[in-house]
């Protein structure tokens, strides 16, 4: 550990930290401001969950979504200081978000599906394309729509590269096929070419730092390295890795039966396939402005 270190010591850190762009860093600042007007005087040690939990409390004029920003930011910063060693654990993780109060006017939105817009994968895409591991992790999960232990439970010799397919042993031990597409073939084999460790089955590895055991990839470790992505960014801040199992689902509602996609994602229920054919707000206005720009024949923009 560290010798003591205030909270604005800490929070200045890690405003300063490379690779914050210029408008996340002023949102930071800005999102931060009062908890350092209480706090910033404050040994970081010292500070508590009860504290925390207190202030987070205070923010009631705050948005419910709002409110949400500001816990993960604060998660965030406690993540950072964890990392730094100036504090063994964060006092705050595991901590649920505020719901929304009716008394208030708030309510939980038609969008009960978290899935990635585009924008936010050509993010994801990018922020990953260096580390050929994790970048053909995402790109499967996105592609194929498999579950992500599905997906780490495979070995090398589970794939048909040829066909771009592979078979996982999902939820009832029932085995299904999973397909995926050519750029998701290509940092496949980008990665079997030059980052995959050798002689194990696995077909995502990983090696320990000190002992340089090479093992199966953990959960745990491929968490890790994608909050360590997802923390960076805050337009994709917040969203899981289940969620690209989402996408792929809510991606092809329209494109293919509910019985198809209940094939491909190895639902056991209909019932649960069918939340995905659930026009949600957000897609419902781009459907409605696309039929307005054909309708009014308004050339999208290029």
């Amino acid at each position: 550990m560290k010798s003591a270190v205030t909270l604005a010591t800490v929070t200045t850190e890690f405003l300063e930290r490379p690779g914050l762009a210029t408008s996340t860093r002023k949102t930071y600042e800005l999102t931060l401001l009062s908890l350092l007007q209480k706090y910033g005087s404050w040994s970081i040690e010292i500070i508590s969950k009860q504290t925390l939990v207190e202030y987070l409390n205070s923010l009631n004029h705050l948005k419910y979504t709002t409110h949400h920003k500001h816990q993960a930011i604060l998660q965030s910063l406690l993540n950072f200081a964890v990392e730094q060693g100036y504090i063994k654990s964060n006092p705050i993780r595991g901590l649920k978000q505020r719901l929304p109060e009716r008394e208030k006017g708030e309510h939980k939105t038609d969008d009960i599906i978290r899935y990635l817009t585009p924008e936010q994968l050509n993010i994801l895409y990018s922020a990953t394309k260096d580390d050929l591991r994790l970048n053909a992790i995402i790109h499967l999960l996105h592609r194929s729509g498999c579950r992500i232990g599905e997906l780490l439970a495979l070995n090398l010799d589970s794939l048909d590269i040829k066909n771009q397919k592979f078979q996982v042993l999902g939820k009832g031990n029932k085995q299904r096929w999973c397909f995926y597409s050519d750029d998701a073939a290509l940092v496949l084999a980008k990665y079997l070419k030059h980052s995959r460790h050798q002689n194990i089955n696995a077909l995502f590895t990983a090696q320990h730092p000190v002992t340089l055991k090479v093992s199966r990839i953990s959960y745990h470790t491929l968490h890790e390295y994608w909050r360590g992505i997802t923390n960076i960014y805050p337009q994709i801040q917040g969203v899981r890795i289940h969620d690209l199992r989402h996408t792929f689902a809510t991606e092809r509602v329209g494109l293919i039966s509910i019985e198809e996609l209940r094939s491909l994602m190895g639902h056991e229920s209909i019932q649960t396939t069918l939340r995905y054919a659930k026009v949600t707000s957000q897609k419902a206005e781009s459907s409605a402005r696309h039929a307005f720009n054909v309708l009014m024949g308004v050339k999208p923009k290029s």
